[in-house]
């Protein structure tokens, strides 16, 4: 029994050692981006390689563009788009999170029913930009509890490592826009054959609103809730103060 313990309690030494350095590496990864900027990130190395084995093709379009060298209107819109909150928040609104779990939880309840044949419910998010930006960095897009965690602590790393500039500066360029075009400079050139310096207000309000499924908005530039929810995206953008 002693020895039962004793194996038991390594392990769980081991496992809790195994943790601190995974934060640790993480820690010091995000360190490095100070003054380093991030080359690629686990979700575009994931895309990539969907691409080569699914289409045997890697069209591939991507060009790092400093803050300065990025519309002011396309930041704008992307903070009035997914996160209004961004320049004041510590990189977790745990209301948003909350409201969104809610109406997930109703949305699978609805799908559940004799009554629902539609496929599978819409999955509504609560995730900050800084959020978006340590998961595209690090992780998978796997739901789970778990990896829901690691994505809070890393978070909670990135707003007390980088300031807001810098953290919006790297999510605007690798963020994806469309198969795969990743980054502001791309997706101007990509959506608008412009730079990303020139992307006037209607530009940029679109640009934001493809964010959270930008392959499917690719595919449907004159959708109804794309126009629309442009036009409101386009409304909030003045209040919109930029880190």
């Amino acid at each position: 029994m002693k020895t039962w313990r004793a194996t038991a309690w390594r392990l769980l030494a081991l496992l809790a050692l195994s943790f601190l350095a995974l934060q640790g590496f993480w820690l010091l990864r995000i360190g490095t981006m100070t003054v380093i900027d991030p080359q690629s990130t686990s979700f575009e190395r994931s895309e990539a390689w969907r691409l080569i084995t699914e289409k045997h093709r890697l069209n591939w379009s991507q060009a790092w563009r400093s803050y300065p060298a990025i519309s002011d209107q396309l930041k704008r819109a992307v903070i009035a788009s997914e996160d209004a909150g961004f320049t004041d928040h510590s990189g977790i609104e745990w209301d948003a999170i909350e409201k969104a779990w809610t109406r997930n939880q109703k949305a699978e309840a609805r799908a559940a029913t004799a009554a629902s044949r539609r496929g599978p419910p819409k999955i509504f998010g609560g995730s900050t930009i800084t959020q978006q930006l340590a998961k595209n960095l690090f992780l998978s897009g796997e739901r789970s509890v778990l990896r829901k965690a690691q994505e809070a602590l890393i978070t909670l790393m990135l707003e007390a490592v980088l300031d807001k500039q810098r953290i919006l500066e790297i999510y605007l360029n690798h963020v994806e826009w469309g198969e795969g075009v990743f980054g502001a400079q791309a997706a101007a050139q990509h959506h608008f054959r412009t730079e990303a310096a020139r992307l006037q207000s209607a530009q940029a309000a679109r640009l934001a609103v493809m964010l959270p499924a930008p392959k499917r908005f690719e595919k449907q530039p004159t959708s109804a809730y794309l126009v629309g929810r442009s036009t409101t995206v386009m409304a909030r953008m003045s209040a919109v103060d930029l880190p």
